[in-house]
């Protein structure tokens, strides 16, 4: 529409539907974000936002508010809203986060794992050998969170887990799977054969060896994200 400006944001939102405006804007803006609709750095024009979605500015700047809380969204005064953008080393920071949280959640998971959880990994290893085949870097990336998640989940550990996840989504706007080199794709795709045959035998010692390993692998990758990407910022 004219007088619209310009974000990537806005042409991936779907119409607010629920009498519970704010839960259902704060639910469709992260939904956006972390399926890489709105790439680092994106606007978001509060206005042209509740105009798409059929409500009110008010639960729009709420919503906003929520998703700064949660380090998905900045805000800039006199300036506005706009996807995250991190640094090279805030993102090299949060990959370690990552990788700390998961590794504190394996060992238990292994012990405590179901026999449907065993499953459910091992299917999320199935479609990434299946992005893998057919070269689809999005899908790649998104059953790669599953995989991880999914070995982590089993541990009981709810508080760590929701840490894991809440660290995994800051990272989600960059979409790193998407952005590297095919090479590089094809060996934390190897790590995560040997991580899924250790989980599956239960052998601990195996898992967190590989787990480091593949995280050495990752945050090396992590590193290597040129600044002149637009993914991040110099830092």
């Amino acid at each position: 529409m004219p007088g619209r400006r310009h974000s990537a944001l806005l042409t991936r939102l779907s119409a607010n539907r629920s009498p519970d405006s704010r839960r259902a804007v704060v639910d469709e803006l992260r939904r956006v974000i972390l399926e890489g609709g709105a790439p680092p750095g994106s606007p978001i024009p509060v206005n042209d936002v509740a105009e798409v979605l059929g409500v009110s500015a008010i639960p729009v700047r709420e919503s906003l508010k929520t998703l700064v809380a949660e380090g998905l969204v900045a805000h800039q005064p006199n300036v506005g809203y706009s996807v995250a953008l991190l640094t090279t080393t805030e993102l090299a920071e949060m990959y370690i986060v990552r990788e700390t949280l998961e590794s504190a959640a394996l060992a238990a998971a292994v012990a405590h794992a179901s026999e449907a959880e065993r499953t459910a990994v091992a299917a999320a290893h199935r479609l990434l050998e299946r992005a893998v085949r057919e070269d689809d870097r999005h899908s790649y990336h998104r059953q790669s969170r599953h995989f991880h998640i999914g070995m982590a989940r089993p541990s009981g550990m709810l508080r760590l887990v929701h840490m894991l996840e809440s660290a995994w989504n800051i990272t989600e706007p960059v979409q790193l799977m998407v952005h590297v080199q095919p090479s590089d794709r094809a060996a934390l795709h190897t790590d995560h054969g040997l991580m899924l045959e250790a989980f599956l035998d239960r052998d601990v010692d195996a898992l967190l060896a590989t787990s480091r390993d593949h995280h050495r692998r990752l945050n090396t990758v992590v590193a290597t994200l040129p600044p002149d990407s637009g993914l991040v910022t110099r830092g």
